[in-house]
């Protein structure tokens, strides 16, 4: 089975619409993810469970949420 020129290159289009969008969920969690556990360490180090973790597990939501919004708002401007 060949695949028709047409196809490519609207699958090309598309992934290429899509492609900044593809790796922020990603970076969001990853951003969360890293701050628990920065916070966690700290925790120990300073023994004062859960407090710091609770602080870095809100700082990370704050922090991946604003460079989601952030590069939504680029990317959605890049296309105009």
């Amino acid at each position: 089975m060949k695949l028709e020129p047409d196809k490519i290159k609207g699958a090309s289009n598309f992934y290429k619409g899509v492609g900044p969008y593809l790796g922020l969920g990603l970076q969001l969690a990853v951003t969360v993810i890293v701050m628990v556990f920065l916070g966690i360490w700290l925790d120990d180090q300073f023994l004062t469970k859960p407090i710091l973790t609770i602080v870095f597990a809100f700082l990370g939501v704050f922090a991946g949420l604003y460079t989601f919004i952030k590069s939504v708002l680029k990317a959605g401007n890049d296309e105009k």
